[in-house]
């Protein structure tokens, strides 16, 4: 990734620095949380006042936003992914805005253990997530990208019921399939195993193997009661 500085602290802070920040994409952010990143910092042109007709931060704010969702959505707390806007004359600003950054994670803690979050899980969920990416780019330009003038409005509509309601239906529950597999590569495993590893109710577990059948991803094997990659 062009341009990217890593800066040392008590925990590890990445600051993505790019031409322009309408190139940020998931892979970016997920990348450096995978590699180890206890927060990352993306610092763009100011709202409206783009230096290219792209208007590429509107673009990277989508990805910030749709991205927070998911780091709750698998247990990361999404302040540790933050997006400013200021201008290039700005230094002071931007001296203030990563003193305050580097505060907060180093309060939020290393990657997971600040949530409490397994060492296993950590690598699994992100890993599945990963996977995901070239669907999720997909659905994010079809369905989920929002098109506004504010970053209230921006973060008003990625608060609503209406997204939660898409998020569900076009992420979490591939996100879910996707951590299944992951798990079977393994080894086999039964519904209430992989129920308890994933932290979904065996109902929820049972829908999402059924569908991974059906798709001919996993088979259930009938001698040892348990579930595994086809």
């Amino acid at each position: 990734m062009a341009g990217v500085s890593r800066l040392q602290y008590t925990t590890e802070i990445r600051l993505i620095r790019v031409m322009c920040t309408g190139r940020i994409d998931l892979a970016h952010l997920f990348r450096s949380f995978s590699n180890g990143s206890d927060g990352v910092l993306i610092g763009g042109c100011r709202l409206n006042e783009c230096n290219y007709i792209t208007q590429g931060n509107f673009h990277a704010l989508n990805m910030v936003l749709l991205c927070h969702k998911i780091m709750a959505y698998i247990g990361l707390n999404p302040e540790r992914l933050r997006i400013e806007f200021m201008s290039s004359g700005e230094g002071n600003l931007f001296a203030e805005v990563v003193d305050d950054f580097v505060k907060k994670v180093k309060e939020l803690g290393p990657l997971g253990r600040g949530e409490e979050l397994d060492e296993n899980r950590l690598k699994l969920n992100l890993k599945a997530i990963t996977k995901l990416i070239p669907y999720i780019r997909l659905v994010e330009i079809e369905r989920l990208r929002g098109h506004f003038d504010t970053l209230q409005a921006y973060k008003e509509f990625y608060a609503s019921e209406e997204f939660d309601r898409l998020f569900h239906e076009l992420i979490a529950e591939k996100l879910a399939i996707s951590q299944i597999v992951l798990l079977l590569q393994e080894k086999p495993l039964s519904t209430g195993e992989i129920s308890e590893i994933l932290g979904l109710t065996p109902s929820e577990i049972s829908k999402h193997l059924n569908s991974s059948a059906r798709q001919g991803l996993i088979r259930y094997e009938e001698s040892e009661k348990r579930f595994a990659l086809a």
